[in-house]
């Protein structure tokens, strides 16, 4: 998949946001220079389907505290949500899905799904009552029925928009 370098990446930082060894981005992108990367550059980040070529993405409103679903375009699902609290804001912008792992419960419920942005994720919750308000720090949140369910269709690589 193709990575466009937004104002303030570094070349390690998207490395640790992929989950992806520096080394191995380096390899798959021979014509780059590792020390200077420019806004609008294209990163080729190995190990990731092309987003473009999978049938669902995600959209999310902070402000409207929602999650679609969508598959071919067309809107599957709605699921409320919480969204980050006061200075630990839920980052807007375009990921991806890079990993799903089945959580024991706690504080990120019975599920959780990293996006391609270090330590944010979309997971579940133990305490439901959350749900609907800005109480997490920046990530999304949801029932964990709904995150289990989510999980289960979306494949890894599935692109994740958030904006206000």
């Amino acid at each position: 998949m193709l990575h466009t370098v937004k104002r303030g990446e570094t070349l390690f930082q998207i490395s640790v946001d992929y989950r992806t060894p520096l080394s191995t981005i380096i390899r798959a992108n021979p014509a780059i220079n590792a020390n200077i990367i420019n806004v609008g550059q294209l990163i080729e980040i190995p190990g990731f389907p092309d987003p473009n070529t999978l049938p669902y993405r995600i959209e999310v409103s902070i402000n409207g505290r929602w999650l679609k679903l969508f598959h071919n375009d067309e809107l599957q699902k709605q699921y409320p949500i919480a969204v980050g609290r006061v200075l630990y804001d839920t980052p807007t912008g375009s990921y991806i899905i890079i990993n799903k792992a089945p959580n024991p419960g706690g504080p990120f419920g019975t599920m959780w799904m990293s996006l391609s942005k270090q330590s944010y994720g979309i997971h579940g919750t133990n305490d439901p009552d959350s749900i609907g308000k800005a109480v997490s720090k920046g990530c999304i949140r949801m029932y964990n029925n709904d995150v289990e369910e989510l999980a289960g269709i979306v494949p890894i690589g599935t692109q994740v928009s958030i904006h206000l």
